[in-house]
């Protein structure tokens, strides 16, 4: 199998066998184009048998089953690209913060000429150089899980925006503290110190702790709804390949969220004032104003609502035979195709064909898998709203029930339909 694909990779010009980034990458980018290439021929009715071609269903399921096998291809393919551009985004995560150290050295320097070199500087310099050498282990040890991206990597393997948020202003109280700190380790006067601890009284630095403590509560809360949401099936959930920046400001399916982007902005905006109060006043935590700190709250709880309300469960609204153009009105009969109508069938990163092809729909006592159908770019089945499958005959005759079950494993409302002979 190596050898194989070693040869694969001397003759296109690179490496595919996944024991490297480059190698997986250059996997799934060939998966990927593989697949859309025979979903592209398979829409065009090309590259048929000729033992299915003179029966529509025949076809339809072989043409279904090629694009399954494909896409289980390109989903393992995936999986292994994403693992690989973990391990290799960790060394970035360092480049991001040792360069935040050099613009610290740069913004100090600069400010410095005319007015001097005070101990408050140098306090200011070695927390960043103490700070970012913490991140540096943190990173060291969470290597093979994106180093300092792994605590933003919640369990859907998606950045959170809850947790970022909250990782930001934990970075800034530590590195306040560790300023004061280090101003109280070098200064001479009783005066001095004196001033230094009261610089961490709670009354000049509450908004900051109340600010901080609320980002944090959000941040644990909104995973604890998210989980007993999915599990009760009120939400659906589905892996993502890696972990993208996009994901702090979109939703699962990869459109813009409000609700992410307000967070953001206003925490973003908040951490920067608090931060320049910090430069100003080195000597005391910073005293973020209580307008400023009202805002950051509003924002958190409009984020809150939003998680709380996204999602809600599949539902069947109606279920018809379906009917070609030609054919006369008539009961379902075993045989006959059924149209599923309503909505949530497709949840919120579920569009790969890999997902697409785990949607089943209960008939009775038969489980049909619902069938790819390609067109040029795309399916025509199945779709958010609607879903056309097969009533097999292994159904029997009489009153059953019509149940679909998703890609993330949530079952719909049952519908009843009459099968006749």
């Amino acid at each position: 199998m190596v050898l194989d694909e070693a040869r694969a990779s001397s003759a296109h010009g690179g490496c595919t066998c996944g024991d490297c980034p480059h190698g997986a990458r250059e996997g799934h980018r060939r998966a990927v184009a593989a697949f859309l290439a025979k979903r592209d021929e398979l829409a065009a009715g090309q590259g048929l048998p000729p033992g299915v071609a003179q029966s529509a269903s025949a076809t339809r399921q072989w043409v279904s089953d090629e694009l399954t096998q494909s896409a289980r291809t390109v989903a393992e393919r995936g999986r292994e690209a994403g693992d690989a551009w973990l391990y290799r985004v960790w060394r970035r995560t360092l480049i991001a913060v040792w360069g935040g150290v050099a613009l610290l050295i740069i913004g100090e320097a600069a400010t410095a000429i005319g007015a001097g070199w005070t101990n408050a500087r140098t306090a200011g310099l070695v927390a960043g150089l103490v700070t970012a050498g913490l991140l540096t282990g943190a990173a060291h040890v969470h290597r093979a899980r994106g180093g300092l991206l792994a605590p933003l990597i919640g369990e859907d393997n998606r950045l959170s925006t809850s947790r970022a948020v909250a990782v930001s202003w934990v970075l800034l109280a530590v590195f306040s503290v560790l300023v004061l700190a280090l101003q109280l380790a070098g200064a001479s006067g009783h005066a001095e110190r004196d001033a230094l601890i009261e610089g961490l009284d709670l009354a000049r630095g509450a908004g900051v702790v109340t600010v901080l403590a609320l980002v944090c509560a959000v941040a644990v809360v909104v995973r604890r709804v998210v989980t007993v949401r999915a599990l009760a099936g009120r939400l659906q959930k589905l892996r993502a390949e890696r972990p993208r920046a996009a994901d702090l400001l979109t939703d699962d399916s990869g459109r813009g969220s409000f609700t992410d982007v307000q967070y953001v902005l206003v925490s973003t905006v908040a951490v920067l004032f608090a931060a320049v109060r910090l430069a100003r006043r080195p000597e005391q935590l910073p005293d973020l104003p209580w307008g400023l700190a009202l805002l950051v709250t509003v924002s958190a709880l409009a984020y809150f609502a939003g998680k709380y309300a996204e999602g809600g469960r599949p539902v069947i609204l109606s279920v018809v035979r379906a009917r070609e153009a030609g054919d006369l009105d008539a009961p379902v009969r075993t045989g006959d195709d059924i149209e599923i109508r309503g909505a949530g069938f497709v949840p919120p990163g579920a569009g790969t064909p890999d997902r697409l092809a785990r949607m089943v729909v209960r008939i009775g006592r038969v489980h049909v898998h619902v069938p790819l159908i390609p067109v040029t770019g795309g399916f025509a089945n199945p779709t958010d709203g609607v879903l056309t499958v097969p009533v097999p005959v292994e159904v029997e005759p009489g009153r059953v029930e019509v149940q679909v079950v998703t890609a993330a494993g949530v079952e719909t409302n049952r519908v009843e339909i009459d099968v006749t002979d």
